[in-house]
């Protein structure tokens, strides 16, 4: 019995090697046809796996169907877009996607989990009012995430990200010069606070709640600025489509994205010649040019100096101060991580802003 499941799951990965050999070269039904034969050879599987109960036949069901759909419109609106536009990576990175339910598949089989299966009627005896209703708490807490789920992977949303991430570049800096001789004239002009402030932001946006759902946070970006007023917000990010995706300037309205957006606002002390390097560098970054690290946000490392997503940016620019108040490596590091790791309470708290 051993052979035979070596020998399938053999065979499975010959299948998929020969798949992502034509699907890295081929075009927008290769990839579609690709996804939808590995999804129907895993339903197949399900449904035909004795040891599997039910509840847990019908949720990888739903789990694989649903991965196909959202592949599907990852490839339709972003690897294959409607302009012709096309870009290796996004190539590259939906056919490494492609294994992702053979990953689960393997995880599920080894682990026979048994988390699915329903209590005995001797067990459903034996359940006190105190269980009941922690049940009732978890079943409430269950149908919550299950809305936000589907508000994070709703069409709109997932159009709105793929769609957008064509303009995105992993190898090659695309942002250049965002930053005008205005917005350094005012943060010149700020040197001599003795502060720099950070915002962790939960702006609301469908990329923030995508991360929320892998970070399980619910402040998911992180900006600087060199005044109190926050007239000098700055960090990397998307560029609303008015800048290319980088070192962008932000203003606090851009964070009102939905009903519940707030924004924390800390400061930090700091000397005028750190605050000077840090605004250096910028211009440096600024003059050089840069690229957001989308790929960095699975990866966490950088193809070049310059290619960073907004945590990395803010961590780097204060360990370049020598005001980093904790030690992590930059892509590594989540917005969160500015105040939770704050063991010796460096940052001083300035206000929140609910929109």
């Amino acid at each position: 019995m051993n052979n035979i499941l070596n020998y399938r799951y053999l065979l499975d990965y010959a299948t998929f090697g020969l798949l992502l050999v034509i699907v890295i070269f081929g075009n927008l039904a290769l990839f579609i046809l690709a996804a939808g034969f590995i999804a129907l050879i895993l339903i197949l599987r399900v449904l035909f796996m004795l040891q599997y109960r039910p509840q847990l036949k019908a949720v990888l069901v739903v789990t694989y169907s649903f991965s196909l759909i959202l592949q599907t419109i990852f490839y339709t609106m972003a690897v294959f877009p409607a302009d012709g536009n096309e870009h290796l990576i996004l190539r590259v990175i939906a056919a490494i996607l492609l294994p992702l339910p053979f990953l689960l598949d393997q995880i599920i089989s080894k682990s026979k989990s048994r988390s699915f299966y329903l209590p005995s009627v001797e067990n459903l005896t034996t359940i006190t009012f105190a269980e009941l209703k922690k049940n009732q708490a978890r079943l409430h807490q269950s149908l919550q995430n299950l809305q936000h789920f589907k508000h994070v992977f709703s069409t709109d949303n997932m159009q709105q990200i793929f769609g957008d991430l064509n303009r995105h570049s992993t190898f090659r800096y695309i942002n250049n010069g965002s930053l005008d001789q205005t917005y350094f004239k005012k943060a010149a002009e700020s040197l001599n606070d003795p502060y720099i402030y950070l915002i962790i932001s939960n702006t609301g946006s469908p990329a923030s709640e995508l991360i929320g759902l892998f970070t399980q946070k619910q402040f998911n970006h992180a900006s600087l600025s060199f005044d109190q007023d926050l007239q000098t917000i700055v960090s990397y990010n998307g560029g609303e489509r008015i800048y290319p995706p980088g070192l962008n300037p932000e203003i606090l309205q851009a964070f009102h994205k939905k009903a519940d957006a707030s924004v924390l606002i800390y400061r930090l002390r700091i000397t005028r010649a750190q605050k000077a390097k840090i605004l250096a560098t910028i211009q440096q970054i600024n003059d050089t040019g840069s690229a957001y690290n989308i790929l960095g946000l699975v990866t966490k490392h950088s193809v070049r100096s310059n290619i960073m997503f907004c945590s990395q940016f803010v961590y780097q620019m204060l360990q370049i101060a020598g005001v980093n108040y904790f030690e992590k490596k930059p892509g590594f590091v989540q917005p969160t991580d500015f105040i939770e790791l704050d063991y010796h309470r460096q940052l001083e708290y300035v206000s929140e802003i609910k929109f």
